[in-house]
């Protein structure tokens, strides 16, 4: 379940004292993914689509270079948590020892452990920019929150949401952490064999931060609209891979960072 209940005391300053009530609160559990038996990473997650994260995960930071290298994939209780337990095809994994990575993290943490600068700004992906509108992009902001029913509840999730070139939103992940958010995403659009070179988008519920923009572009994700701003770092890394970057995306305003396509007869004459 990605969500509990606990009592609360509730104050409001229109009411004579405080109130008993009952709070639903995200879950947030250690998820270990672990790859033919030897842990790589750990870190806090709300314990859905678990599965879809691994696969996410292991196709977002490189350890997997397609799908079909993940041979099988299964989620099991752990002591203290949960492990994802995946057997991986050999030279993946030989070339996962050689990283020698163990990240232990906070919420959706990427960087915890790593050992170099090298590993962690590692080459970003070219990607085709896709012929954005704003009008799509607003479409799809307007329709966000209806799509988040872990936000709508607990106030405390991110969501991460494919949509359609016109705006529509085709599928959404959400998550505690919004790298783990963006992975069941990716992992979800893998699964499924959904074309991501069709102009679609994907809508994050935060900023947009470095690894955002390496994340997506890793599986060819030619556009990234955030709700919040984005790092210096990830306009950097927008610009090397070409991918379009959009940032304090609200109803009736949004930000372009980065437009490859800016000027051009396909960007004006986008629907």
């Amino acid at each position: 379940m990605p969500t509990s209940t606990v009592p609360v005391s509730v104050y409001c300053s229109d009411r004579p004292r405080r109130e008993q009530a009952r709070d639903s609160i995200a879950r947030e559990v250690p998820v270990a993914l672990v790859y033919n038996g030897v842990s790589h990473a750990v870190m806090m997650a709300t314990p859905t689509d678990l599965e879809e994260l691994g696969l996410g995960f292991s196709l977002s930071e490189g350890i997997l270079e397609r799908t079909g290298e993940l041979y099988d994939c299964t989620v099991a209780a752990a002591p203290e948590g949960i492990s994802v337990e995946m057997q991986i095809a050999t030279q993946r994994l030989a070339g996962l020892q050689r990283r020698r990575r163990n990240l232990t993290g906070r919420t959706g943490c990427g960087l915890c452990g790593t050992e170099s600068l090298a590993e962690v700004l590692r080459p970003v992906a070219r990607v085709t920019a896709p012929p954005l509108s704003d009008a799509a992009v607003q479409r799809a902001l307007a329709v966000l929150r209806a799509h988040q029913p872990l936000q709508a509840e607990t106030g405390a999730s991110h969501g991460a949401a494919w949509c359609s070139p016109e705006g529509d939103i085709l599928m959404l992940r959400e998550d505690v952490g919004r790298h783990n958010a963006l992975d069941k995403l990716i992992g979800a659009l893998l699964r499924r064999e959904e074309d991501m070179h069709t102009g679609g988008f994907v809508l994050v519920s935060s900023r947009a931060s470095y690894e955002m923009v390496q994340k997506s572009c890793a599986v060819g994700i030619g556009a990234l609209v955030a709700v919040s701003a984005p790092t210096s770092l990830a306009i950097d890394y927008a610009q090397r891979a070409g991918q379009l970057l959009i940032g304090f995306a609200r109803p009736g305003r949004h930000v372009i960072y980065h437009d490859p396509l800016a000027g051009s007869a396909s960007r004006r004459h986008a629907p």
